[in-house]
């Protein structure tokens, strides 16, 4: 299917279709973090550091305890420093799901 056959059927949907479609796009660009892979299954879904279990929560969590990247680093060998990069931004752009990811592994 070429674009201009996509945009003819996407200006067809009813406004609840376009609001569906809308949702499920985000939800696939969500995905899409460089650096970062959320993975049904694996570690809850969290987002996670590329080809690890390292999710981004966890780094939030020893930064705001007071480590700081070089210890960070030491402790995940496998890591870099673009890899701390991209977590942060993630954490950024998603605040409220990085607390509650913190808050809900504090609790267990």
């Amino acid at each position: 299917m070429i674009l201009t056959e996509l945009k003819a059927q996407l200006l067809s949907l009813t406004p609840a279709e376009k609001a569906e479609i809308i949702q499920l796009l985000s939800q696939n660009l969500a995905n899409a973090w460089q650096g970062i892979n959320k993975t049904p299954g694996v570690m809850g879904g969290d987002a996670c550091i590329r080809e690890t279990r390292i999710p981004v929560w966890l780094l939030v969590s020893y930064r705001r305890s007071g480590m700081n990247e070089a210890k960070i680093l030491d402790n995940y060998p496998t890591l870099t420093a673009a890899d701390l990069a991209n977590a942060w931004t993630y954490a950024e752009a998603y605040p409220d799901e990085i607390e509650a990811a913190i808050q809900k592994h504090e609790e267990a």
